[in-house]
């Protein structure tokens, strides 16, 4: 199962900050809805325990994540693969950052792909759970870089 997202929202900060934010997986991580820990491998990678659930499928999912591409201070694009519950997942998640008077429009968009038992398991309420959970997340990296 493919999950597609993005969209885009302007802070009241330089490019410089988000980039330096969005870049540092310490500052970020903390945003992620259900997240357990973080812990950094290098200066490029980085996984992550979430905890996961959706009806009666619960559990941990630690996903080893790469900063696969970066321009300072415009782009950044991560990769992740990581075993949730019943299942596979790989994504990828990248941001373009444009000045915006005196703050910065961030650009974001990524995908999702879920494989395994779970797409089948949960039916129709992974979509909607995983777009929920990504707004909460834009919306915790909204207001913590505003």
């Amino acid at each position: 199962m493919k999950i597609e997202f993005g969209g885009d929202f302007i802070v009241p900060r330089t490019p410089d900050e988000v980039y330096s934010f969005l870049v540092d997986p310490e500052r970020f991580c903390l945003l992620l809805p259900d997240y357990q820990s973080m812990t950094k491998h290098d200066a490029k990678n980085f996984s992550v325990n979430l905890r996961v659930g959706i009806s009666h499928i619960r559990g941990n999912a630690i996903v080893k994540m790469t900063l696969a591409e970066e321009n300072p201070v415009t782009h950044a694009r991560y990769e992740g693969k990581g075993d949730v519950p019943s299942g596979t997942a790989t994504l990828s998640a990248g941001f373009h950052l444009e000045p915006n008077g005196s703050g910065t429009k961030v650009i974001w968009k990524g995908e999702s792909q879920i494989g395994g038992r779970l797409p089948s398991l949960a039916g129709g309420l992974l979509q909607p759970l995983a777009k929920k959970n990504i707004q909460k997340m834009i919306d915790a990296l909204q207001k913590a870089l505003s």
